[in-house]
Parts: C-alpha cells; structure tokens; sequence
C-alpha cells in the first residue's frame, strides 16, 4: 500500500512538472497596413506544422489578424473576410449599396466641398478630422467582435488566445496596451492612422495608432506574458528619411516614432515576409500577401522547431477552436439604448428607426442603423453590444452626436466653353421631435444663374415621410453658349425665364427608392428671335408659359456618383397633368404681328432606365432606355413649341445646347456606353445614343410648327471622354457629336459638375 501511494504521489509530481516546464510561444504581429495580411499565411503555416500560439500581440493591422485569431476565426475563415466584397468598404468608409437610403437623399447640386459650422454665440466651422468615415468599419467590428467579447467577459486573457492590442494615448505621448473591455473597439483603436480614420475613445480617451509609438509590441507580450519563445512576424520597418518637397514622408516621420523590430528574449524568431511596397490602403495583393507570409514561415519552420519541441495537432486545434465558438451567444438585442441626444432628439431617432420587439437580430438592426446614419442632422454613431447574463442577449448601445446646425457649399464648374458657374448653398439643420433643414443656394454664370429657398420636414413615423416647399428662379442664356465655329440655321439667340413655387410629399420604398407627390406654379418667360437676321434695335418675340402641374414619381437610385457615374442603376417613372396659358408677344422680325393666348392642358409620362453592369477586369458596359409621352398641343410658332417639348440630354454637355432635333412630345432613345477604367479614378468613357421620335416636329415657311411623318427620321448623340474622379468633383476632356445639328462636334474641358437646380417641369 505504501509503495502504491509512493507511486502515486511520484507520477503526479511528475505531470505537474511536465506541465510546469512545457514552452509557451507568443506571437508578435507588427502593424504594417495592407501588408499585414501576410500574418494570416504566418498563422496558417504555424498552425499546420504543430506550433503552438499561446498568446498573441499586435499593433494596427497585426491587431486585427490577432485579434480575429484571438476570437476564434481560422487562418481560412480570416482570409475570406479579407478577401470578401465587403472589406474594401472598410476601408474606403463606402457604405454598401444594400444599406444606402436614397429616401434621405437631397437632389444633386454641383458642389465640391462642404464647410460645418456650429452655433454657440459665434459661428464656429469645423473641419474634418478623418478622410475615410469609420461607420461602416465600427458596426463590421461590431458584429466580428462581440460575440468572442461575450464569451470571454470583456476579459482578452479569457478568449480563445490571450490578446494584446496596442494603441497611442496622443494626450500622454505614450503606448496603451489594451487587455480588457470592449475587443471591437480596442482593435478600432490600435488601427486608426491620424487624419485618416476619425480617433475612438477608450475610456474617455481618444485612441490612436499604436504604431505611433509601439509598431512591433515584442516587449508588451514579454511583459504581460513572459512566454519561452517569441514569434514576430513583421511586414513593416521605419520610415526612410523625409525629403524636402515630400509632405507624407514628413508626416510620418512626425507622427511614428521609430521602431525596434526585434524579439526581446533569446528564443526569439523574426519572420520578415518577401513583400513589395504598396499603399497602406491597397488590398489588391491580398492573396498574394497571405501566400508570401506562408511561404516565408515555412522557410523557418526547421529554425523555430529548434526552439518549440512542443506541438499541437491540428485536430485538437479544431476542438478547442470549436469549443470557444459554443460559448458565443447569437447577436440577439434586448434594448436600445441612446446617448448623446436630448430627449427630443431621442424620441425621433426611436419613432423614426426602432420598432418595438422582443428579439431583434443584429442583421435586422444593421439596416436600420444604416438607414440612421444617412439622416444629415446625425455626424456620427458610435456602436457597442453588452452582454446581459441574465437572459443571453445583448443590449446595443448608440452614442450619437449630432451634426452642427450649418453647412456651406461650394462648387460649380470651370471649363474651357462659356459655361463657366459659380455655386453656393447655406443649409441650416434643426432637430427636435421632428426634424427641419432650410436651404438657400444660387448658381452665377454668363450661360446659367439661378436662386432657390427651400425647406424640408422629415417626420419620423411607422413609414417615414417629408414634406418640402421651395421656390425657385432659373436663367438659362443659350445665346452665350455658341462658339461661332459652324455656320447657324436656327435661332441662335435665346434666353429663357422661369420662377416656380412648388410643394413635394415624399415616401420610402424600401433603402434605395423613393415615391413624391409634387405641385408646381410656374411662370416661364422666352425671349427668342426665330431667324438669325437680327440687328442691334429689334425687338425679340416673347413667349409666356404660366402653368401648374401635378405629378407622381417613383425613383430608384443606386448610381456610385452624381456626374459620370460608373456602377449602380437608376430607374425612374413619371406621371404628370399640366395645364396653363401660352401668351405669345411677336418682336419687331415676327411674320405674325399678332399677340394671342392660349390654354394647354395634357397629360405626360415618362420612363428613364440607366445601369452599369459589374465590372470586369478594368472594363463596364452601361446601358440606357429612356420613353416620354406627351398629347401636348403645338404652341403659337416652332420655336415656342420646341421650347416647350420634352429634351433628350443623355450627356452634361447637352444640358447647355438648345438641340431642336432632340426634342419631341413624344420619343425612344436607347444607349451603350463602354468605360475603361485606367484606374481607380481615371476612366475613358465611350457613349453612343439613338434618339428616335414618333413624329419630329417640323418648321413651316411661315415659321409655325406641325408634324412630320411617322418614325422618318432619328438622330445620334455620341460622346469620348477621359474623366478624372478627383476628391472634390470630375476633371473631364470631352469630344461630343450632335447628329445634323449646327454645332456637331464640340470639344470641351470641365472641372466640376453641369449640375442645376430643379426645373419646374422636371
């Protein structure tokens, strides 16, 4: 009996020791941006050859490998996130297109930039503290992220693998290494590059890249887990000396203190990945990167089984792995809960988005968060999940700030032809209960001015609704956009007035459409001559338009960008009843001398579809229908009756030509266009247009109009251009063709947009 327990005592003296002697491997990931995808192949080849990882470190991008193997995610599972269509927006801070609510969309204009000011006794403007917007990122992380949290208490010694993750305090110019709280955000923080991604606090804290100060953290995983063995791999190194007329190398020699890219104990193995340079935020190689990273760790395998005699198969690996994914609970919300609004504003925000019930999904959530984020009086929302024990379920917890009460406008269009503008809106936000935008802007320019007031009442219900009411002046002087250069036949003086008030009801159709009621006054003025044989002291014919219309649209938009556009589609209905006075006034080289009035009343509907099919390689096809009807009357003469037919613009530039032959009450018109992107923001259009009218509107010798023959005639617009997508508005070099019209060819360059404010009969 004695030599029984002798034995006894003997064998388990001697596990303990084994376990007490076992090594114990850390793993140390530098920051490095879109090279740090290689630590994924770094994982990938330790895990198949038995290594083990006990713990793990990171900084920026090794923060996010970490964290995500820390949370349970395989080297497979880590490659498809970084391998999947929603990544890049990560990245670029796009929201996917699936989550974009176009019902909160104001129509376009032709600004560049946009100035925020807030008000508290002085006008105070804020400028932008981050390129790309972290929203998409943060509610990413969000659902990454919160279940390992959950599972591990908050605690990151208690996840899958024990996890560090650095960040810099700026306040106290110091590295934070992060053990504990909110794992979404800690890795958020480790990974926000100053100016680039807007700062996240941490205990009140506003947190920085931790590659700031500490880009390879060898010496936190020795200090908080002391292991045998240290593994670093390392995509990164400092920054080589800055030049003189190089700004970016100045900043990041300001911002990023240098770096010993080394292990501290003596078992320390570096793996340094064969890896080109790219841009920080070019994931383009991802593939590649994580094959690299692989291969470079397999070529230090026999070296770091010199050290780390310990191994674990794969299958345990799995076990484990699954094991710790169980203990995750679903993301299932409980409560909502707001913060950073008063309880007005919180009232809208509840009323507007969040509909009671007892288990909401996240996924549920997500695209009402997203439809909460496209509200302008919101800035920002930052998003975090807790666990409740009690009944395994999270409550979501939004900190909201507001958006500052002003915003300024700038814009408008440089070109090389006459129609050059100017553009500037005011906008001012309040939000309550309900919420209220004002807005005044004008447009200056020898081709186009205008002014318009508005105002807008969104009103958070069951189904949301706005109600806008707006006036609006246009000029449009066609005269200033000829260039002489061809011989004229039609009029080429033209100048056309307009002033219109208007009320808009509008509905939601799901994320990416929306219904409008609308109402228009509108009184229109043309001054015109209707040949070209006029001298200084004639008098021009005169023709008033004085109409109210009534009109329902149902609009679907997805369309990546205001102006040349090269992803997403736009469809769009219109039914519309018009009815006015036509008031003709003849000038001094009128044939008819006669002054008349008339009534016009008719019915009009309209169908526009535009899309791009995906792209493939560096290639995009778009196609384009477009169908208009009309049982509109002919006006007094030709020239007022092309005036006021429908116009087929397929192009900017056709915006500011009077085109008769690309008028019609009633037409066809398809088109193919073809864009080589030569990269992310150049691209070469080829466009090509038929316009096909049911009956085109003649000119008889006494200067009336009447119609011709069914389907005779149709007509061409093509058009090349090379487009820059610069940060503000499009650089483009256009050369456009209008098929038999005076001005056939013309070649243009702009820097903005040919964008205006509403016409009344739009």
């Amino acid at each position: 009996m004695k030599k029984y327990v002798f034995f006894t005592i003997v064998f388990a003296f001697s596990i303990l020791s084994i376990k007490a002697f076992s090594q114990k491997v850390g793993l140390v990931l530098s920051g490095g941006g879109a090279k740090g995808v290689a630590h994924i192949g770094v994982i990938r080849a330790l895990e198949e050859n038995g290594i083990p990882i006990d713990y793990i470190a990171g900084t920026s991008m090794g923060a996010i490998i970490g964290g995500l193997y820390a949370a349970g995610y395989s080297p497979y599972e880590m490659e498809q996130i970084f391998l999947s269509e929603e990544f890049p927006n990560w990245i670029t801070g796009k929201i996917d297109s699936k989550y974009i609510y176009y019902f909160k969309k104001e129509a376009p204009n032709a600004s560049w930039i946009d100035i925020r000011f807030d008000y508290k006794n002085t006008l105070r403007p804020k400028l932008p503290t981050n390129i790309v917007s972290p929203q998409q990122m943060d509610f990413a992380f969000l659902e990454i992220f919160s279940g390992a949290n959950a599972a591990a208490k908050n605690n990151f010694d208690s996840l899958f693998i024990p996890f560090r993750c650095v960040a810099s305090d700026i306040y106290r110019s110091q590295a934070v290494a992060l053990k504990k709280g909110d794992l979404g955000k800690s890795i958020r923080a480790s990974m926000t590059f100053p100016f680039y991604f807007k700062p996240i606090k941490i205990d009140s804290t506003l947190m920085f890249d931790g590659g700031m100060f500490n880009n390879f953290p060898t010496d936190i995983m020795y200090d908080d887990f002391f292991p045998d063995i240290i593994i670093g791999s390392k995509v990164a190194g400092n920054y080589e000396k800055p030049e003189d007329d190089d700004i970016v190398s100045q900043l990041q020699n300001m911002l990023m203190e240098k770096t010993d890219y080394s292990t501290i104990c003596e078992n320390g193995i570096v793996i340094s990945p064969n890896i080109k340079k790219v841009n920080v935020t070019d994931f383009s190689n991802t593939r590649d990167f994580i094959d690299s990273g692989y291969v470079e760790a397999i070529r230090n395998i026999y070296t770091i089984r010199q050290h780390v005699k310990d191994s674990i198969p794969i299958e345990t690996l799995n076990n484990r792995r699954l094991a710790f994914k169980n203990k995750k609970h679903p993301l299932i919300i409980d409560s909502i809960l707001i913060s950073g609004l008063n309880p007005n504003q919180k009232l809208y925000i509840n009323r507007l988005l969040f509909k009671k019930s007892d288990d909401i999904p996240i996924e549920k959530i997500k695209s009402e968060y997203f439809k909460l984020l496209a509200d302008d009086k919101i800035e920002s929302i930052s998003p975090s999940l807790i666990f409740k024990d009690s009944i395994n379920k999270y409550d979501l917890f939004l900190d909201i700030k507001k958006d500052k009460n002003f915003v300024v406008e700038f814009g408008g269009n440089i070109s090389s032809s006459p129609i050059n503008e100017a553009f500037m809106q005011l906008q001012y936000k309040h939000f309550g209960k309900t919420a209220r935008s004002y807005f005044i802007n004008t447009y200056i320019g020898k081709f186009y001015s205008s002014a318009l007031a508005k105002v807008r009442f969104d009103y958070p219900m069951s189904t949301p609704m706005f109600l806008e009411a707006g006036f609006v002046i246009h000029q449009w002087d066609y005269f200033k956009t000829k260039t002489y250069f061809f011989e004229d036949k039609t009029p080429s003086y033209l100048i056309q007035n307009e002033k219109y008030f208007d009320v808009k009801l509008g509905l939601p159709s799901g994320n990416k459409a929306k219904y409008e009621l609308r109402f228009v006054e509108s009184i229109s003025n043309s001054e015109y001559y209707q040949n070209n044989k006029f001298e200084r002291n004639d008098t021009t014919d005169q023709t008033n338009f004085n109409f109210n219309s009534f009109n329902l649209n149902y609009e679907f938009n997805t369309l990546n960008k205001k102006q040349y556009a090269n992803s997403g589609s736009f469809f769009k209905t219109d039914l519309k009843y018009i009815s006015g006075t036509e008031e003709y006034f003849p000038g001094s080289t009128a044939l008819n001398k006669k002054s008349s009035a008339s009534k016009h009343n008719w019915f009009q509907a309209k169908l526009k579809y535009d899309t791009y099919l995906k792209k493939r390689n560096f290639n995009t096809v778009g196609f384009m229908f477009e169908a208009f009807y009309s049982n509109q009357q002919l006006f007094n003469n030709y020239t007022s009756t092309v005036l006021s037919a429908e116009a087929f613009v397929p192009i900017p530039e056709a915006n500011t030509f009077f085109l008769p032959l690309f008028r019609s009450n009633f037409y066809l018109a398809a088109g193919l266009k073809n864009i080589i992107s030569f990269s992310k923001n150049i691209d070469f259009r080829l466009e090509a247009y038929l316009f096909q009218p049911y009956k085109e509107i003649l000119q008889n010798t006494d200067l009336t109009a009447f119609y011709g023959k069914e389907f005779e005639k149709r007509y061409v617009i093509a058009s090349t251009a090379l487009v820059f997508h610069s940060p503000i508005g499009p650089v483009s070099l256009n050369l456009n063709y209008y098929q038999n019209s005076d001005q056939h060819l013309s070649f243009i360059f702009n820097f903005g947009y040919i964008i205006f404010n509403t016409r009344a009969r739009d």
